[in-house]
């Protein structure tokens, strides 16, 4: 196939699923529940804020090299102030409307509105979160390493092995809280009921995407269900837990439709940069 870009819409979904996580698993810095795990969250925090990057410098290329007008609401009027986009201007000036993330990914660390209080965490929703989307990821990444776009497939390259150790970390610790005692079970559980609905978002795929594939520009989802469907059913068994059914509408934060907890996060996340637009470090 001749060598094609990525849609803007595809690469902006991929860096907005890695920032996003990247900052919720950040939450867990100074507050893990061992001192490796403390470490090891943050390191994983760091892999995919490195992914993030990668993916808004090779959008903000995208974006700049466009003449078409209709590219700029990718980047909002922030985003493109000075003469063009950056990273920077990608991560921290657009609003939630803007992204294009998985809804699993900005849902907060614990299961009920009870528990939503900002401090309380629940590190089997964090467990389950990034078992169940590296298990997604690791065949994506996979899959994106043969994309026309060179830029994406070296990205994809470097973000499979990431992708690889998430999956083993969280599976381990999945099989370790589900196997463990009868609250670390009844959690873990819980975490995955809570959460497994959301996955149905990992297989919808939009008409651009649909034309993108097509030219070989990214990876098909669908075809990769069977293999997580069976990573994700070989670590349930392992870990004594019950695999619920995905009742309900597939979310549709890939169309910039999300769940409130998107703009608490980002207003965290964004609040330096906005107040200080012109700042250098």
């Amino acid at each position: 196939m001749a060598a094609t870009t990525a849609p803007l819409a595809c690469l902006l979904h991929l860096a907005d699923n890695a920032l996003v996580l990247g900052q919720r698993n950040a939450q867990w810095c100074a507050h893990g529940p061992v001192l490796e795990e403390d470490i090891a969250m943050a390191n994983i925090s760091l892999d995919l804020i490195g992914q993030a990057r990668l993916l808004y410098q090779h959008a903000a290329t995208v974006i700049n090299a466009s003449t078409s007008a209709a590219e700029a609401p990718w980047g909002g009027p922030a985003a493109l102030k000075g003469g063009g986009a950056t990273e920077d201007s990608l991560a921290y000036f657009r609003g939630p409307t803007e992204f294009r993330n998985f809804t699993l990914l900005e849902l907060p660390h614990h299961a009920t509105p009870a528990a939503a209080n900002g401090t309380d965490r629940d590190y089997a929703i964090t467990i389950v979160r990034n078992f169940l989307y590296s298990a997604f990821m690791q065949w994506l990444w996979d899959a994106l390493q043969a994309s026309t776009d060179s830029q994406l497939a070296a990205i994809a390259a470097r973000s499979f092995k990431e992708a690889r150790y998430h999956f083993r970390h969280s599976r381990d610790w999945l099989v370790r809280l589900g196997d463990g005692t009868d609250q670390s079970h009844a959690r873990t559980q819980t975490a995955l009921n809570t959460l497994l609905p959301y996955t149905e978002e990992f297989w919808t795929v939009s008409d651009l995407e649909v034309a993108a594939i097509a030219e070989g520009a990214v990876a098909d989802p669908r075809p990769l269900r069977p293999s997580w469907d069976r990573d994700v059913d070989d670590a349930l068994a392992e870990a004594t837990l019950n695999r619920p059914g995905n009742q309900g509408v597939p979310p549709r934060g890939k169309q910039g439709l999300h769940s409130e907890h998107l703009a608490e996060l980002l207003a965290d996340m964004q609040s330096l940069a906005r107040q200080h637009p012109d700042a250098t470090w």
